[in-house]
């Protein structure tokens, strides 16, 4: 039964919010029916960030190995096909910035936050080519700017333009994942682009673009680690047992940092002038959830709620994971 009820969540949460944002091809990836004992745990990843390194670095393998369990990484382009996934059960665990959650939550999807990792911060822009007239966030009114419908970006493009008191209905957005974005931006079908690393990097040092506003002068907001609810009821020492590994691959990264960008650059693919500009401006770590971090995701999903960009309002607490006890 509960998996049906994961299936029938996953054909509900398809909703509109995630057009142009590239789901990953969820009959490839599979939904695990619910096993007493876990085999293998699927972790969903982006292009940069601390999974990254774990994955480079084996951490998470070699913490699990000694219980008979393996881990499959699936790679997403964006946070809201992932968190789709871990709606569906075809992954149990991933990382997004911190607008995914929120419009899960408010679509129903089945997670939940079990970590906070810090934000995206300079890795995350809205900017425009360097010959375009557009000078500051003020004069994105009346123009394009292409983004991932409930994407970190997205939360960044909104909050921006608050704070230059234009409203978001004076603007155009175009809703793109990022690679769709990427030609969108080439072929100046858009005007502007809101992303986060290691896509903002490769544009910068494609294009040598101009900077209108970035997450660390806009925002205080944290990225995510998530779960797939029912499986963080069902596995909670698996859980707390990764936190445990990509904290030290978090330890590894801000003691290498010479080497982090060798090491997105090996998994990803991502040209290594690229990720050294990500690597150079990347936080690593990873901490429990707070009340402090609550409350601080809770005003991002109120802002959503009253631009009407999510359909009913949310209690952020309410999707927060408790660890078993003693850890």
């Amino acid at each position: 039964m509960a998996w049906t009820r994961r299936t029938l969540g996953a054909a509900l949460f398809s909703f509109g919010l995630l057009m142009g944002t590239g789901a990953a091809d969820l009959s490839l990836l599979g939904v695990r029916a619910e096993a007493a004992s876990l085999k293998e745990l699927r972790i969903g990843y982006q292009k940069t960030g601390l999974p990254v390194i774990a994955r480079q670095q084996q951490v998470i393998e070699k913490a699990l190995a000694p219980e008979g369990v393996s881990v499959r990484w699936v790679e997403f382009s964006a946070g809201p096909p992932l968190v789709e996934a871990l709606n569906a059960g075809s992954i149990d665990l991933g990382w997004t910035g911190d607008a995914p959650p929120i419009f899960g939550q408010a679509a129903g999807a089945a997670i939940t936050y079990v970590a906070a990792l810090p934000s995206n911060g300079a890795g995350e822009a809205v900017f425009v080519k360097p010959d375009s007239a557009i000078k500051s966030v003020a004069e994105l009114k009346g123009h394009k700017i292409g983004v991932g419908k409930g994407t970190s970006a997205h939360n960044l493009l909104v909050a921006a333009l608050e704070k230059a008191g234009v409203d978001f209905k004076d603007i155009t957005p175009v809703y793109l994942s990022p690679p769709d974005a990427a030609a969108a931006f080439a072929s100046d079908k858009i005007e502007a682009w809101a992303v986060w690393d290691p896509f903002f990097a490769v544009a910068e040092t494609r294009y040598k673009v101009r900077v209108l506003a970035t997450t660390d002068k806009t925002l205080d907001v944290k990225t995510y680690f998530l779960a797939n609810r029912g499986f963080a009821a069902e596995h909670p020492q698996e859980i707390v047992t990764t936190l445990g590994a990509l904290k030290q691959a978090a330890g590894w990264a801000d003691s290498h940092r010479d080497k982090v960008a060798e090491a997105l650059h090996e998994v990803t693919g991502v040209p290594l002038e690229a990720q050294t500009l990500a690597a150079n401006r990347t936080q690593f770590g990873i901490e429990p959830i707070t009340p402090a971090i609550i409350e601080s995701q809770q005003a991002t999903a109120d802002r959503f709620f009253r631009l009407g960009l999510i359909p009913k309002k949310i209690t952020v607490s309410e999707a927060v994971w408790t660890p078993p006890a003693g850890n």
